[in-house]
């Protein structure tokens, strides 16, 4: 089971953006990144391209790129911190996240 998954909030600790909070659009597991919405914003070069017919203008966009997964931490939805995550076994047998400040269950 992962700490951090898909659709998690979390906020990051170091790094050019340090204290910002976004919320996790993917995980790079291969890689031990992941991709935070609103993050770790950068601009690329785009060549002009014919698509269908449609010529596509030469553009900067302006992209997430993917950061190291030691660099964020999860925010608790209970207590609303950034934490440390824990896992526990309940009596039905299922492993599940711990918020290691309030101890509350992270669905």
């Amino acid at each position: 089971m992962q700490r951090i998954k898909k659709g998690d909030t979390v906020e990051v600790i170091a790094g050019k953006d340090k204290g910002e909070r976004g919320q996790v659009v993917r995980m790079l597991n291969a890689e031990e990144r992941v991709i935070v919405g609103g993050v770790n914003v950068v601009k690329r070069h785009q060549k002009a391209r014919q698509q269908g017919g449609q010529t596509i203008p030469a553009s900067i966009i302006e992209k997430d790129a993917p950061l190291h997964v030691s660099n964020v931490m999860l925010v608790c939805p209970s207590c609303g911190k950034a934490t440390r995550v824990g896992f526990r076994v309940r009596e039905d047998g299922r492993k599940v996240r711990v918020c290691k400040k309030c101890n509350a269950d992270i669905e």
